[in-house]
C-alpha cells in the first residue's frame, strides 16, 4: 500500500549528524542560532550578523575536526 503524501510529510526527518554537531557548538561557545545547510561539497554557516561570522570564522579548524567530513565550511552572514 502506498503513503498519502500527508503521511510522509508526517514523519519526522532526522537531522544529519554534522548539523547538530554544529549547531550544538555554536549554541555551547557562542550563544547564538544558526542555520546550517549542506551540499555536495559544502556545509554552509548561517550566521545571524557579521560579528557572529567572524567568531565563527576563527573557529572554522575547530568545527572541522568536530563534524569530521572533508566538505568544506563556508559561513555566510543571514539566515
Amino acid at each position: 500500500m502506498t503513503k498519502s503524501l500527508t503521511d510522509i510529510l508526517a514523519d519526522k526527518w532526522d537531522e544529519p549528524d554534522e548539523i547538530k554537531v554544529i549547531k550544538d557548538y555554536v549554541l555551547q561557545k557562542f550563544d547564538e542560532p544558526v542555520a546550517i545547510s549542506i551540499h555536495p561539497k559544502q556545509i554552509t554557516i548561517h550566521a545571524p550578523n557579521a560579528s557572529a561570522a567572524a567568531a565563527l570564522r576563527l573557529h572554522i579548524y575547530d568545527l572541522q575536526k568536530l563534524v569530521k567530513s572533508a566538505k568544506k565550511i563556508v559561513i555566510r552572514i543571514g539566515i
